[in-house]
């Protein structure tokens, strides 16, 4: 008679993980906004957990820069500025440059076909004018371009820029981008993955990261060729 295999027990989240999981949420969609201070004694009992895994908690906050600890005072959701906005799309840019060169050496089409899964749901959304979930597949492309590279790190790194992008999102414009021209630019990336065409993919992303710059600060955008082989005239 065969023997019975033990069953393993199910894996549960340290309580900690779960928590920073739950104020990030909250931080990126704007319920806490820039500036709130995290106390411990409110968030246990809005969150009904103890004070031990909520601190740990809120030490991760700080350590990804989503919040600073401040002495004798306590911890803090952090405010973005226009010059923390340039650095994060500065920092966004070197990072999903590095993996599109990736993807490009590894699998582009099969890369191609998950990120135009993600663009049907953009195409979808902005033919119904539901900004929310156009800005929720928005980064989803973007995740799944960093996820595609196969890099631990630079999925690690995309976790603070995209919760960063997200709080300026929810809290330094009221210009969004026209829907028709964001389901475009996203198209001709993958337009140039699927090509396996490196200098314009890159080219369209850094295009694509300073055009967002532009709306967030209100400062005018460079001028950036669409094409390798453009010649300003």
């Amino acid at each position: 008679m065969a023997t019975a295999k033990a069953l393993r027990p199910v894996k549960r989240e340290p309580a900690a993980t779960v928590i920073a999981a739950r104020l990030t949420e909250a931080i990126m969609d704007g319920t806490l906004a820039p500036g709130t201070q995290l106390g411990e004694a409110e968030l246990a009992g809005q969150l009904g957990v103890s004070r031990g895994p909520l601190r740990e908690a809120l030490q991760r906050l700080v350590q990804q820069g989503i919040a600073v600890s401040a002495p004798h005072r306590g911890v803090f959701v952090t405010r973005l500025d226009e010059d923390d906005v340039r650095d994060i799309y500065l920092a966004r840019t070197a990072m999903e440059s590095a993996a599109c060169r990736l993807v490009l050496q590894q699998d582009p089409q099969t890369t191609a076909n998950h990120l135009e899964k993600v663009h049907r749901r953009m195409e979808s959304a902005a033919r119904r004018g539901n900004e929310a979930a156009l800005s929720a597949a928005d980064m989803d492309f973007h995740q799944v371009l960093v996820e595609e590279s196969g890099s631990p790190r630079l999925q690690r790194i995309a976790q603070t820029l995209f919760v960063e992008t997200r709080m300026c999102l929810s809290v330094l414009t009221d210009d969004h981008p026209d829907p028709d021209a964001l389901v475009e630019e996203h198209a001709e990336l993958i337009e140039a993955m699927r090509d396996e065409d490196e200098e314009r993919l890159l080219m369209l992303l850094d295009a694509h990261m300073q055009d967002a710059v532009t709306r967030l600060t209100g400062e005018a955008a460079p001028q950036v060729a669409t094409e390798p082989d453009a010649v300003a005239g």
